[in-house]
């Protein structure tokens, strides 16, 4: 399979910590799966008055629009230059799925973190779950926007660079690493880093190491936001000190650390 990423691409996801695909996958499939999601929602889709919550969490969806989403060649070729050949899982999940509506309320769920790789001692414990240096259980943070988000849309805020820093924070702590909570708490540690939005069309997708710091933010629009995200699983943790060949997310890491 050819390369979807350019050389200028691979290093812009090293030094920033992402790259946006345009049409990663068809619009019609984004339609299809708003249709399903839709569903599950409790509220009227053409009636914005129902529209009372400012988030609906939803996942785990399996029906075929979502995992042609996930599978499409061009993703797949983009797997295979972030993460290795042969290094990830095909997805066949949605995983988290959060819609967000146009809302003054908050939402609760608007704070920079990094999302977790592996369970804590508490498997049923989200916010206990783990994230180490070697990035165990998470090749990628993968951001699927299923409907059209612009500025006023609710668009995930992303650090620009924040890959670095927490990679920083993460290798004295080996391969335990910290949790969700105790990293999180750790963020106003860092440098000040540049913001930068997830807009796009239906059917973009935002391939982010999976250290990069981010955050949701309240939905100023008139539409909901379909977005899912996905890890991008991997069958074994990168290898941040093989002095041979290593794949972007390794080699961000490699550069961070000065190895």
């Amino acid at each position: 399979m050819h390369n979807i990423l350019n050389p200028q691409q691979i290093q812009s996801f090293i030094a920033d910590g992402f790259v946006c695909i345009d049409n990663a996958f068809p619009a019609d499939l984004a339609t299809e799966a708003r249709n399903i999601l839709w569903k599950d929602i409790p509220f009227k889709q053409d009636d914005s008055t129902t529209w009372t919550k400012p988030v609906v969490w939803l996942g785990m969806y399996t029906q075929d629009p979502f995992i042609k989403a996930a599978n499409t060649d061009i993703l797949h070729a983009a797997f295979d230059q972030l993460t290795g050949k042969g290094r990830w899982l095909p997805c066949m999940s949605m995983g988290a799925f959060p819609v967000r509506f146009p809302s003054a309320i908050d939402s609760g769920d608007t704070g920079w973190h990094v999302d977790a790789g592996f369970a804590g001692d508490d498997p049923n414990d989200f916010f206990a779950a783990r994230i180490n240096i070697h990035s165990k259980g998470r090749g990628l943070l993968m951001l699927f926007l299923f409907s059209d988000v612009d500025e006023p849309d609710a668009p995930t805020r992303i650090l620009k660079g924040s890959h670095l820093d927490v990679a920083r924070l993460l290798e004295p702590e080996a391969e335990a690493g910290l949790s969700f909570m105790e990293l999180a708490a750790r963020l106003p540690e860092l440098p000040r880093r540049e913001e930068a939005l997830a807009v796009g069309k239906a059917g973009t997708v935002y391939l982010c190491h999976p250290f990069l710091v981010h955050a949701a933010q309240r939905h100023r629009g008139t539409v909901p936001k379909f977005m899912a995200q996905p890890p991008l699983l991997l069958r074994n943790g990168f290898d941040i000190r093989s002095e041979g060949h290593c794949s972007p997310v390794e080699e961000a890491i490699r550069r961070a650390l000065d190895y």
